[in-house]
């Protein structure tokens, strides 16, 4: 859009965050659709904003040119198809920043440590660190696994609420995975309470026989993401977990202190 389609006030530095404006308002009406599931009408996003609905018209029709909204056919606004390409890269370098913080998760455990994101409906694994140990997990870079059957996933679905548990459950069944693997909404609603008041996930011979994975989620990430070990049952045992779980938030918080200031560990 030319500069003098552009209002002044949309354009000049925003005061005390030497930022522009106008970009700011842009990202913050981008998260705003995210948060409301995608797809948003210029009232709902006038009223959750607080400004003027002309100001977030232009906005708008800038980043449906740019290929970041696009318009529905009723009118309202959905996140547009370019997106998937920044979230991708944005995942792969979270993966990238993560390594230092899973390594001293492997230097501190003995475990092979790992880094998982929600996308869409499953757990999709972006970052590994092996343990020394000769005898791998099932996980790898890359992966896609259902969250029903993972330490992970119950880390990243613990403070969803239920209904919406539920139905991310129906759409993609509970296939199991080993005789522990959970199979019914009920069950997997009673772990994730479980999950509330241990402040970690467990992950019993659930996705793999033989193999124990704790997992926390890192608190305030930019997109839903958890760590989590992983291990023979013979070594990861309720004894080592009280060792290990601690390890784990302590790792969870900095990495997520390292991402809010856009950081990454030395």
């Amino acid at each position: 859009m030319p500069p003098s389609h552009a209002s002044t006030s949309d354009s000049k530095p925003a005061g005390s965050s030497g930022g522009v404006q106008s970009l700011e308002r842009a990202f913050d009406l981008l998260e705003r659709m995210a948060d409301a599931g995608g797809e948003v009408g210029l009232s709902e996003l006038s009223a959750s904003s607080g400004l003027p609905l002309p100001t977030i018209h232009r906005l708008m029709r800038t980043l449906v040119v740019c290929g970041y909204v696009r318009q529905q056919p009723n009118r309202r606004y959905a996140l547009g198809p370019r997106l998937i390409r920044l979230g991708e890269s944005a995942a792969r370098l979270l993966g990238t920043w993560a390594r230092p913080y899973l390594q001293r998760l492997v230097e501190e455990t003995g475990e092979t440590a790992n880094m998982a994101l929600l996308d869409g409906d499953e757990i999709v694994y972006v970052a590994q660190v092996p343990s020394k140990h000769s005898m791998r997990m099932f996980t790898e870079v890359g992966r896609r696994v259902l969250p029903h059957s993972t330490g992970v996933g119950k880390a990243l679905l613990a403070q969803t609420p239920a209904d919406e548990v539920r139905a991310l459950l129906a759409r993609t069944g509970m296939p199991a995975a080993t005789e522990k693997t959970i199979t019914t909404p009920d069950g997997f609603l009673d772990a994730l309470e479980q999950v509330r008041r241990a402040g970690y996930a467990v992950d019993d011979n659930e996705q793999e026989i033989g193999v124990r994975c704790l997992a926390v989620p890192v608190p305030d990430s930019p997109t839903s993401a958890a760590i989590s070990i992983s291990g023979p049952a013979g070594r990861v045992t309720e004894t080592a977990t009280e060792r290990i779980v601690p390890i784990l938030q302590q790792i969870a918080k900095e990495l997520s202190e390292a991402l809010a200031s856009s950081t990454p560990a030395p």
